[in-house]
């Protein structure tokens, strides 16, 4: 099935726009908001003082506790992509609710396999882009659906890698307009801080990035969530039965 991407992105819109899309905004920015302040207190415990007033906003912490925090944090974000996949890739006439099963059911399995899965798929892009861009960028498109794979059909590491691959197979051109947006869009974000550095006011310019970096993301997993329903739809190769059965309902299999 070919890939309608502005149906995707129009579609991906709506769910943004939806009380599931207002939840997973607010995580985002809480996961978020512990990553930046966690690191920043880090890095301010290990600098001189004269030089921590330019960190940006930090936490009333110890850097051991920081340290813990920001792991926490990377922990949570495992977490975070199971619960976006499920509750993103549900029909649109359940996205006013976001029930206890989306961060339930089978969450332990799940979110071990997102976190083992994203360090493999991080690796091998970075990998990708270090020996030349155009690998990386592919790479990126064809595991753009990882998150899903694991999330949704509750496959495990390999054969959530082997399903994105395929679903993104046909389609990796329009895809990659998806990954280059969210690329020049997050790196342009990622320049608001500096800015407001060299304004003297570095903790509100890490608030504003952070917001911005949310509504941004939480915007790019609602089209990939569309972009994933529409190349799923048609495909033979589901996974778990019951699982796919529980996300077209918008209920939840026993465990």
């Amino acid at each position: 099935m070919a890939l309608q991407l502005i149906d995707a992105i129009t579609d991906g819109t709506r769910r943004v726009l939806t009380r599931t899309g207002v939840v997973l905004l607010a995580l985002l920015f809480a996961q978020q908001l512990l990553l930046v302040t966690s690191l920043n207190t880090l890095i301010a415990a290990e600098v001189p003082p004269e030089a921590a007033d330019v960190i940006g906003l930090s936490l009333p912490v110890s850097g051991t506790v920081a340290g813990a925090i920001l792991l926490g944090a990377f922990l949570f974000t495992a977490v975070y992509f199971v619960i976006l996949a499920r509750a993103f890739a549900r029909p649109m006439t359940r996205l006013s609710s976001f029930p206890t099963e989306l961060y339930t059911r089978r969450i332990g399995r799940a979110t071990l396999t997102m976190l083992v899965g994203g360090i493999v798929v991080f690796l091998a892009i970075m990998i990708g882009f270090v020996l030349f861009f155009i690998p990386g960028l592919f790479l990126a498109v064809c595991f753009l659906f990882v998150i899903f794979t694991v999330g949704v059909e509750d496959r495990g590491v390999l054969s959530a890698l082997k399903r994105s691959w395929s679903l993104s197979k046909g389609n990796r051109l329009r895809l990659a307009v998806i990954v280059v947006f969210s690329g020049i869009s997050g790196s342009l974000i990622g320049a608001v801080p500096a800015l407001f550095q060299v304004a003297g006011a570095s903790t509100i310019g890490d608030l504003v990035s952070v917001l911005l970096n949310s509504i941004l993301f939480t915007f790019i997993y609602g089209v990939t969530a569309s972009a994933y329903l529409q190349l799923a739809e048609d495909d033979g190769d589901r996974g778990d039965p019951n699982v796919v059965a529980a996300t077209s309902s918008g209920t939840a299999p026993e465990v």
